[in-house]
């Protein structure tokens, strides 16, 4: 059509296939999506179609090149994610994000914000020595506070890493599982043991925690102790009480920070008023050093169903 425009994009040092995906997978979503036509010739993207349209591809394809250009490896529930970021306002603007990478040693990834809300989330980290981030599941939460966590030992900023999670969740009882106490405790700090593999090689993991420069523990067992240089992460706060909460929180000694991350529509203490979560929502604000970051369905990045399901339980929730 004559009153179609074109808009050309510079992907110069750009892996085509992070970009385009695996046959042109992700340019024929942003096609499907937002109604341009799509084509990637050379060092040059190229959008074409009307011009409101155009005007509303062109964020969400300079998010993708920035992606694409750090490495990151696209797909069609990237490309949705950014629309759906578009579309709320909130879309990462090119190169934010990028002063906040973090490259694990001994493997070839770099850990990086994906999205607004998660920048602001790591960003809070590096400047409060206390980070409160609460959010459904899929946001990123534990991952992204275990690579700052894992990144503040490799720099030598902290001298170890502890984690800790109630053992208190879907109303199971420790004393009815089989085993001894680690075997107990253990499926529950199963999630921890996961991101850390995912950041730093298995041996490196076994020997940290030989060592006990790595600890993962359930929040119980920290009574009584005092953590200098750490970065201590309680996960799963909402089922710590406000006993436990308390608790935890004055434990942190001299160069230690902590992350305490939770999602208020999972709580599973019998009484909800119980969670330690809550309390500290209302209490801890406005003081100097303590910083909350609030995590939405836009941050989602699992499956983008994860995000559908989020809002459907929500609706009901208000309905």
């Amino acid at each position: 059509m004559s009153d179609d425009i074109t808009h050309r994009l510079t992907v110069e040092g750009v892996d085509p296939l992070c970009l385009a995906g695996v046959n042109d997978g992700n340019l024929i979503e942003l096609t499907k999506r937002l109604g341009v036509r799509v084509s990637l010739r050379g060092d040059a993207l190229t959008l074409q179609g009307p011009l409101a349209a155009v005007e509303r591809a062109t964020p969400v394809a300079e998010a993708m090149v920035d992606l694409a250009r750090m490495g990151e490896q696209l797909d069609v529930h990237d490309v949705e994610r950014l629309v759906v970021e578009e579309q709320a306002g909130a879309l990462v603007g090119e190169g934010a994000g990028t002063e906040l990478k973090i490259i694990l040693p001994g493997l070839r990834r770099v850990i990086q914000p994906k999205t607004t809300g998660q920048r602001e989330y790591l960003q809070s980290i590096v400047q409060n020595d206390i980070v409160i981030g609460i959010g459904p599941a899929g946001t990123g939460k534990t991952y992204l506070a275990v690579a700052a966590a894992v990144d503040a030992l490799a720099r030598k900023r902290v001298r170890r890493i502890m984690l800790a999670r109630p053992a208190v969740e879907a109303g199971e009882s420790l004393g009815f599982l089989p085993g001894d106490l680690q075997e107990k405790v253990d499926p529950y700090l199963r999630p921890l043991y996961d991101a850390l593999e995912d950041m730093m090689p298995r041996d490196r993991v076994q020997k940290a925690l030989e060592t006990r420069t790595i600890e993962i523990a359930p929040l119980a067992y920290m009574r009584g102790r005092t953590l200098s240089d750490a970065f201590v992460i309680l996960d799963e706060a909402q089922n710590a009480t406000g006993m436990q909460m308390k608790m935890f929180l004055t434990r942190l000694g001299v160069n230690s920070r902590a992350v305490i991350t939770g999602d208020k529509t999972q709580i599973d203490l019998a009484n909800r008023e119980d969670s330690g979560l809550l309390q500290v929502e209302r209490i801890l604000p406005g003081i100097e050093g303590i910083g909350f970051c609030y995590l939405t369905d836009i941050d989602v990045v699992r499956h983008r169903l994860v995000r559908d399901i989020i809002r459907a339980y929500a609706e009901d929730a208000q309905g």
